[in-house]
């Protein structure tokens, strides 16, 4: 039953976001508000329905529903309950979902921007936020399926790596895939910019606070993992250069130079182009570290 749900919500997410995705073009064509209107409802249903969706994998985690094969491959018996919530990120689909999941939440979040600078900008925007999420709902149902049930219901699940019952398996994924997600928004933005023809600095004013917080987070979650590769015999500390830590390096690289070249936009009207090919660049990073992480799993990571 539990399993249903998830399978279910997933799939609608996946037919709404594709409606929002659909709706919010047709309201940037049209400068129709009644389209813009119902793209916004969409990003919240689609909100709402990936939410379920984690709900229900972090239930079937809690109770140890061993026929569920995500579940087997990362809980155990023995593991805390800490640790089995964080489980929540430790392999490909359990990852992509929580991405997923911010992602739905900071697009229900632009449903709600009313700003002057925005409003010419909001429907293209939409339309590329549920593009994405389409991406990844589409991963979630027919690659990566968090919701897969084995055989057989198995006795014991497989657990954790030993090494990655660390307080940093706690806050570290989190933190990186907020990150990532959060750099989301500055992109959809950029595409509207472009799609619109409003390469002027209302659009680079009006994104920087996203910009902080995606930068933010992701240098957090880049310093909480290296603390954690400090304290973890065996990985050599940070410097050593683990593939997801170098990974999610780049993107913030791109980001901070961003950070610094919006403002000479702003303040001169200077670096128009260069603006949107970090904002791209740095988009595109996140997606190569989220699937670097993917490749390299977390149960890998010794």
């Amino acid at each position: 039953m539990i399993v249903d749900i998830g399978s279910t919500a997933l799939l609608l997410a996946l037919v709404f976001s594709v409606y929002t995705t659909a709706v919010a073009a047709i309201a940037a064509r049209r400068r129709e508000q009644a389209f813009l209107a119902s793209a916004r409802r969409g990003a919240l249903v689609t909100a709402g329905l990936v939410s379920l969706a984690m709900l229900m994998l972090i239930i079937l985690l809690l109770s140890r529903d061993y026929q569920v094969r995500y579940v087997y491959q990362h809980v155990s018996s023995s593991l805390r309950p800490i640790y089995t919530l964080a489980a929540l990120w430790a392999g490909q689909e359990g990852s992509l979902l929580l991405w997923l999941w911010f992602l739905a939440l900071f697009a229900a979040v632009l449903t709600r921007q009313r700003a002057a600078w925005s409003q010419d900008l909001e429907p293209y925007a939409l339309a590329v936020m549920g593009l994405t999420e389409a991406f990844f709902a589409l991963l979630l149902c027919f690659v990566s399926k968090p919701f897969i049930l084995l055989p057989a219901r198995a006795l014991d699940g497989m657990g954790l790596n030993p090494l990655l019952e660390n307080p940093g398996m706690i806050y570290h994924p989190p933190t990186l895939f907020l990150g990532y997600a959060a750099y989301t928004v500055p992109f959809a933005y950029a595409i509207a910019a472009l799609l619109a023809g409003r390469l002027d600095t209302g659009w680079v004013r009006g994104i920087r606070r996203w910009n902080l917080l995606a930068w933010g987070a992701l240098g957090l979650g880049i310093l909480l993992g290296a603390q954690w590769a400090y304290v973890e015999l065996g990985w050599g500390g940070y410097w050593a250069w683990d593939p997801v830590e170098n990974a999610s390096l780049i993107p913030w690289l791109t980001g901070t130079a961003l950070l610094h070249s919006v403002m000479i936009q702003e303040r001169r009207g200077l670096f128009k182009v260069w603006n949107l090919l970090l904002v791209i660049s740095t988009f595109a990073l996140c997606l190569f570290a989220t699937f670097k992480i993917g490749r390299a799993s977390c149960r890998e990571r010794v």
